[in-house]
C-alpha cells in the first residue's frame, strides 16, 4: 500500500528518498481514527517511528497550506533522550519538511548554547532537542510556546530511565494545554502510562510492535565461545560477515577502549563511542562511520542510543546486556527501515545459563553455533574474490592498454597472483579459535552443586595441584572452567590432597570436558581422568591437626588418650 496523499512537498520528499510503502507504525498513525488525537505509541527502534510522527503532525503544522509560513515562534517540539538521536531526528525532519519551507532548529547538550539561542531568535517552525538543554532555553525565555501545536516525546522510556522525568514535566507544563501530545516508547511501562494519563487527553493507544517482539528483518545467532577467546571471536565474526558497517556493544567504557584498541591492532578501521567522549569527538566518530573511513564502531549502550547508520548490517554483543530491553535496543541498530541485518550474541561458556535466561521470552528465532573458524573465513574469502563485482565493470581504454602491457611483461598467472596478494593484504587475518562446545541441551536433570553437594553421580578427574601448592577452590574453580570450558554448575565435589586435587564433573559434560582439557595443553596444570576406580567418591583427605593437637589416623580418629602419670 503506498503512502496516502499528505502534502505535495512532503509526498515528494518521501518519493525522493525511495519511501514506497509505509511501515506498520506509519500506517497506524495515519489512520483516520488517529487524526488530531493524542497518541500513545509502542514501537521498537528501527520501525520508522521518526517519519511516523513527522507525518502524523503535518496537518497540525500546515493545515491546508502547501508551504510553511515565515518562521516565527515554533509550531512543534520534539524531545529525544540523547544528542545523537536528537541530531538524527533533526536531519530526518529537515529532509521531510524542507521542501515545504520548514526551518528546523536543534538544541542539544554539548553544543554552543549561544549559537542555538541565535537560531531560536531568528525564528523556526520545529525545535528538536534533549530535555536538559530544552529546559534551559525555556527558563531563559528563548523558546516561545504560545503557538506550539504539537509536542512529541521520542523514546520516552529511555528519557525516564536516564532521569529526565522532572525536565519532561517542566517542558510539558510550559506548553499550551491545547497542544497535541504524541508519546512514543518501546514499551509502555507503568511510569510511562502515568505520564500519559497526566499530560495526554483521550490518547489513542497504538501498539505497532508486540511486547518483546523483535524485528523480522534481523537474523539472530548465539555463538558459544571460551571466555578467554572473546576477542578472537569478535575478529572472526567481523571477518565472516564482512558487513560494510558493524557495531559492537560492550558494557563499560574500559571494555570499549580495550576492544577498540585490539581491533585497530588487527587492522580494522575502528572508532569508539562512549560517554567519556566530548560531543565533537562523538560526532567525528559517527561521521567516520557514515562516510566509510571506519567500518567498525565499538560502543556502550548509552553512547549508541538513537544512532541510525545506513548499511549497518551487523550488531555484535561482545558482552551480554543486562536485560531484554537492552538486548532488543542494541539489536535494533540493524535491520532498520526494511533493510536486512544480523545480530550476533557472544555467549561465554561460563555465562551460558545467564544468556538462556536473558533470551527466554524474547520470541527470538535464535540459531546456536560455535564461532566461525579460520578455515571457514578463508573459504568465504575465496568465494567473495571469485564473485567480486569489480570483474563485471567495464574497463576503460587506458586500463585495457595497461593490462595488455602487463600481460606481455609478466604473464596472466603472475598478474592474478599479485591481485590475490593485494586483496589479502587489505583483510585482517582470522584468528585460530577453539572448536565449539556441544550445544546446550533443551532440558537438564538436577545438577551437582559446585563443591557443596554429595558426590557419587559425577565423573571424577584429577589435577596435579594440591595442598602443597596452596590449592584453594576459589582459584581452582576458574582454572577448571577455563581449561575444560564448563561452568561452575557443572562441577561437583572437590577434594584437595597434598599433591593433587580431585573433582567431579557432571556426567553429560564429562566427555566434552575431557576433550577440552586434553586440547588445552597447559604446561603447568595437568588435568586427566582419575585413575582406576577413580570414578567413585575418593575418601576425604585427613584434616591437618591444629597446633598442639594429636594427629589422626586414616579414618579420621584420634589415638587413645594416654593417662598422665602423677609424680610423687
Amino acid at each position: 500500500m503506498p503512502f496516502p496523499f499528505i502534502n505535495t512537498h512532503v509526498n515528494g520528499a518521501l518519493a525522493a528518498r525511495d519511501y514506497a510503502e509505509p511501515t506498520a507504525v506509519q500506517t497506524a498513525v495515519l489512520e483516520p481514527a488517529a487524526e488530531g488525537r493524542d497518541l500513545l505509541v509502542s514501537a521498537q527502534t528501527g520501525s520508522g517511528k521518526t517519519v511516523a510522527y513527522a507525518l502524523a503532525i503535518v496537518r497540525d503544522l500546515l493545515g491546508d497550506a502547501e508551504r510553511f509560513a515565515q518562521a516565527r515562534a515554533p509550531l512543534a517540539l520534539v524531545i529525544a533522550p540523547t544528542r545523537e538521536l536528537a541530531m538524527q531526528v533533526h536531519a530526518e525532519l529537515s529532509w521531510l519538511y524542507g521542501p515545504a519551507g520548514a526551518r528546523v532548529v536543534s538544541c542539544v547538550g554539548g553544543m554552543d548554547p549561544r549559537q542555538e539561542a541565535r537560531a531560536l531568535y531568528g525564528g523556526c517552525h520545529v525545535v528538536v532537542g534533549t530535555p536538559g538543554r530544552l529546559r534551559d532555553h525555556l527558563e531563559r525565555g528563548r523558546i516561545e510556546t504560545a503557538e506550539m501545536r504539537a509536542v512529541v516525546l521520542d523514546e520516552a522510556d529511555e528519557m525516564l530511565d536516564l532521569g529526565f522525568k522532572e525536565d519532561l514535566e517542566f517542558i510539558l507544563e510550559a506548553t499550551p494545554e491545547s497542544r497535541r501530545t504524541l508519546l512514543f516508547s518501546a514499551t509502555i511501562a507503568p511510569e510511562i502510562a502515568r505520564l500519559a494519563t497526566q499530560y495526554q487527553k483521550d490518547a489513542l493507544r497504538i501498539e505497532a510492535t508486540a511486547k518483546g517482539e523483535a524485528h523480522g528483518d534481523i537474523e539472530y545467532r548465539a555463538i558459544r565461545v571460551a571466555p578467554n577467546e572473546i576477542e578472537h571471536a569478535v575478529v572472526n565474526v567481523l571477518r565472516y560477515y564482512d558487513s560494510r558497517v558493524s557495531m559492537i556493544f560492550c558494557s563499560t567504557r574500559e571494555s570499549v577502549r580495550h576492544l577498540s584498541a585490539r581491533l585497530q591492532e588487527r587492522g580494522f578501521a575502528t572508532v569508539a563511542l562512549s560517554g567519556e567522549l566530548s560531543q565533537n569527538e562523538r560526532s567525528h566518530a559517527l561521521q567516520a562511520v557514515r562516510d566509510g573511513r571506519a567500518r567498525v564502531c565499538v560502543a556502550t549502550d548509552v553512547a549508541a542510543r538513537g544512532i541510525d547508520v545506513a548499511d549497518l548490517g551487523l550488531v555484535v554483543h561482545a558482552e551480554l546486556p543486562n536485560n531484554r530491553e537492552t538486548l532488543l535496543h542494541r539489536s535494533g541498530r540493524t535491520g532498520r527501515a526494511g533493510r536486512k541485518g544480523t545480530c550476533v550474541i557472544l555467549v561465554p561458556y561460563n555465562r551460558r545459563r545467564r544468556a538462556e535466561q536473558l533470551l527466554f521470552g524474547t520470541r527470538l528465532n535464535i540459531v546456536w553455533s560455535g564461532p566461525p573458524t579460520a578455515d571457514e573465513i578463508q573459504r568465504l574469502d575465496h568465494d567473495r574474490l571469485l564473485a567480486d563485482p569489480l570483474f563485471e565493470q567495464a574497463a576503460g581504454e587506458d586500463d585495457l592498454t595497461l593490462a595488455r602491457e602487463l600481460l606481455e611483461r609478466h604473464g596472466a598467472e603472475t598478474l592474478v597472483a599479485a591481485l590475490i596478494r593485494l586483496r589479502r593484504a587489505d583483510l585482517p587475518a582470522p584468528e585460530e579459535i577453539s572448536a565449539e562446545a556441544p550445544p546446550p541441551p533443551a532440558a537438564r536433570g538436577p545438577r551437582i552443586a559446585g563443591g557443596r553437594g554429595p558426590g557419587g553421580d559425577g565423573v571424577w578427574f584429577q589435577m596435579n595441584v594440591g595442598r602443597r601448592n596452596n590449592a584453594d577452590p576459589k582459584w581452582l574453580l576458574p582454572i577448571i572452567c577455563r581449561l575444560g570450558k564448563v561452568t561452575k554448575q557443572d562441577i561437583g565435589a572437590i577434594r584437595i590432597f597434598d599433591r593433587e586435587t580431585r573433582f567431579e564433573i557432571a556426567p553429560d559434560m564429562a566427555g566434552a570436558f575431557a576433550d577440552s582439557v586434553r586440547d588445552a595443553n597447559d604446561p603447568k596444570i595437568r588435568i586427566e581422568p582419575a585413575g582406576a576406580g577413580g570414578e567413585t567418591m575418593p575418601p576425604r583427605p585427613p584434616k591437618r591437626p591444629h597446633r598442639g593437637q594429636a594427629p589422626r589416623d586414616g579414618a579420621g580418629h584420634a589415638p587413645p588418650r594416654q593417662k598422665k602419670r602423677r609424680h610423687a
